[in-house]
């Protein structure tokens, strides 16, 4: 990771961590980096969420690419997804999402992705944050090379189209409840249930720049679920700030999260003789029961770093179709090229109206294990981590649980801490284990004071 840009964007606190200068200077490169240094006119299209401070960023992103030369085209409010999507069927030569995801209303980010709406590769980024450094210059437009703006709300709405298009079933007469989280989803997420045929019930619908992600959505899908049960809905459907993740509640108000979306749909598509290398792809925090219930059906899984740019990697290069994170961060690769909270909904609705079963049926297989995670702040991660006798300690648990639990101790990618991670069949033994390790960290000197 760079010094702003991290796995998801430059992220951080409007006008102290993230700036209008920085929005501007962004701009700035990125169309002279697509557009004037080759000679051509760029595009580049934006989208951006409900927080207050978006619309900052927004003009600050479209004066930084209109003085290099470059057309801004605005989708106004909308979905990370549709960024991607738009990008790439439209041929822009870059999209820009503003969001921070699921983070506070005083938080926001700049997320980059290329012509082909995948996320900006590393390369380019540090390039960008040499700019943003003063290690180099870009000349301004002038004349009738300076750039304007274009209304593009018909992306937005093609987008709709494009995921209406999706779905095999007609949704007539199936309940559904939205929590759109106050956020970027609010009003495509009702639009596609509608079109579809579905009796559509919403909540956390109403923004006004300050309520995003605030006590809604995905990650406080207790409001969906009592939301469900007390209005007798079929199903559930959480989303985040940005709507690039999904979690799903059934009709019985059980939460349904990344790990089960993954097994549910792998399994459908390997009914089909579709699940293309009899693989899913997780990352390593994905719980030990969705592992133990993919194993029962035989399909094989690979396991990536924390975070969904990694999972697409490694889809990508081995051409798998389903993989994702617990939070709900789902990639569906013949369909999209990120996580995608609504088309994530659409393939669920999918499984449960070609199978003809409820998603709490759908779901049951895959039996959470109980977790214990623990961080502990140390001097130096690369030490405590490689310590030999911390990791004899590891070694020694994993084999003890063997195929009944597992251990994970990873270095923390934001701060100075060491994360210490147990899953077992009951919570008194996870802890055992997490403390038992994290004794002999402390014993070797590597506790920060």
């Amino acid at each position: 990771m760079g010094k702003y840009f991290g796995t998801d964007g430059f992220r951080g606190e409007a006008n102290k961590d993230l700036t209008f200068e920085h929005a501007i200077k962004i701009g700035r490169f990125l169309g002279w980096y697509y557009g004037a240094r080759e000679g051509k006119k760029a595009k580049v299209v934006i989208g951006k969420d409900t927080r207050r401070s978006s619309y900052m960023f927004e003009y600050a992103l479209c004066t930084g690419l209109m003085a290099a030369g470059a057309d801004a085209y605005i989708m106004h409010v909308t979905t990370t997804p549709s960024v991607s999507y738009i990008t790439r069927v439209d041929k822009f030569d870059c999209g820009i999402m503003i969001s921070a995801s699921h983070n506070p209303y005083y938080d926001n980010g700049i997320k980059i992705v290329n012509g082909n709406g995948e996320k900006m590769d590393e390369e380019t980024l540090l390039l960008i944050e040499d700019y943003i450094d003063g290690k180099c210059e870009v000349p301004m437009a002038e004349k009738d090379a300076i750039g304007r703006t274009v209304d593009y709300v018909a992306g937005r709405n093609r987008y709709i189209g494009y995921l209406v298009s999706l779905a095999k079933y007609s949704f007539k007469d199936v309940k559904v409840g939205l929590d759109v989280a106050n956020g970027a989803a609010w009003s495509i997420a009702k639009a596609v249930f509608d079109a579809l045929g579905a009796q559509t019930f919403v909540m956390n619908n109403n923004p006004d720049g300050y309520n995003i992600n605030t006590d809604c959505g995905s990650t406080h899908i207790e409001h969906l679920q009592k939301f469900v049960v007390d209005n007798g809905l079929d199903v559930g459907f959480a989303y985040d700030g940005d709507a690039d993740r999904c979690l799903c509640v059934d009709e019985k108000g059980n939460v349904v999260t990344g790990d089960h979306i993954i097994y549910i749909y792998g399994l459908y598509l390997k009914e089909q003789d579709k699940l293309i290398n009899n693989k899913v792809v997780t990352t390593v925090m994905s719980n030990f029961g969705l592992y133990k219930a993919l194993d029962k059906v035989g399909i094989e899984y690979e396991q990536t770093k924390v975070g969904d740019k990694y999972v697409y990697e490694n889809m990508v290069e081995n051409g798998h179709r389903v993989g994702g994170e617990q939070s709900g961060h789902i990639i569906f690769t013949k369909y999209a090229t990120t996580g995608d909270g609504i088309l994530t909904s659409l393939k669920m609705m999918e499984v449960m109206l070609a199978k003809e079963k409820p998603l709490s049926v759908l779901a049951a297989p895959v039996e959470f294990y109980p977790q214990v995670l623990k961080n502990v702040r140390v001097k130096s991660k690369p030490d405590a981590q490689n310590d030999p006798d911390v990791q004899a300690a590891v070694a020694k648990v994993g084999e003890e649980l063997g195929t009944t639990g597992r251990i994970l101790v990873r270095e923390s990618g934001t701060e100075p801490v060491i994360r210490v991670m147990v899953e077992a069949p009951s919570e008194e033994i996870c802890e055992k284990y997490v403390d038992g390790v994290i004794d002999v960290i402390k014993a070797k000197g590597h506790i920060a004071e």
